[in-house]
């Protein structure tokens, strides 16, 4: 089944950019954007009950996705939308849209478009020029 929503977020201010060009910078990526989030480093096996966790577990995963299927670099841009952070990730690889499957067994592939429908208020994916952005949206505090 096709990813639903194929919209373009609300615009938004950048507030912090990361191009990734291999799975090994996944994790500066997690460190990096929890600190942007929430000015502190992300512990080593923190509880996934907060929003920074939420949109760091989410962006590692997109950002796998974009990695994996798409054309480099992979451009991860974290912005603020009002009382909402943005979360967009990007791929060169525009001719194949991000595929949602309701059901799909764990270890099977499409895990990260479940948490991001599961952990954000709404989520979908866009074209521009030849880039691919998966986005999605999460609750900024007050």
């Amino acid at each position: 089944m096709a990813f639903i929503s194929a919209q373009s977020p609300p615009r938004m201010t950048e507030l912090q950019r990361w191009v990734l060009d291999s799975p090994t910078q996944l994790k500066v990526l997690r460190a990096s954007l929890h600190k942007a989030l929430t000015g502190q480093v992300l512990a080593e096996g923190a509880a996934l009950d907060e929003v920074p966790e939420k949109v760091v577990l989410v962006a590692t995963e997109l950002a796998t996705n974009a990695l994996r299927h798409g054309l480099p670099p992979t451009i991860v841009r974290l912005g603020r939308a009002g009382d909402r952070f943005v979360l967009d990730v990007a791929d060169h690889s525009p001719e194949a849209p991000p595929e949602y499957s309701v059901g799909r067994p764990l270890g099977a592939g499409g895990l990260g478009l479940q948490l991001a429908k599961q952990f954000s208020l709404d989520m979908g994916w866009y074209v521009e020029n030849d880039t691919k952005h998966v986005w999605a949206e999460f609750p900024a505090p007050a």
